[in-house]
């Protein structure tokens, strides 16, 4: 019998969350739909990003998207906040820095 290397490594594989990255995306979710500044999200498996989307409203772009691209884990790093229009807000190495952009106080409006 003989190993066939297809059924072991498909090629459409695809690049996504592990599950602590995830519980750790939905809780910072749930902390802002409870603070009236989210409401829906959209996550995405691709071949070389992974992709965790929030929206105001359903209809709309997203305003943030959350990245994790392992290709870069050892240039730019691995995760990545990317706001409307494609700015990078935060860059780095571990998901718990990148998500400090979240922090309470951390945005203020400016009239």
């Amino acid at each position: 019998m003989a190993f066939d290397p297809s059924y072991a490594a498909p090629g459409g594989a695809r690049t996504f969350f592990e599950r602590r990255e995830l519980v750790r995306l939905l809780s910072l979710y749930g902390r802002m739909v409870a603070a009236g500044e989210w409401r829906d999200y959209a996550i995405d498996g691709l071949r070389d990003v992974a992709v965790f989307s929030v929206f105001r409203r359903a209809s709309e772009q997203p305003l943030y998207r959350i990245e994790k691209r392992p290709a870069l884990a050892r240039r730019q790093g691995a995760w990545a906040v990317i706001g409307q229009g494609g700015v990078i807000l935060r860059r780095g190495q571990e998901l718990e820095q990148v998500l400090r952009v979240f922090d309470k106080g951390r945005f203020r409006v400016v009239d």
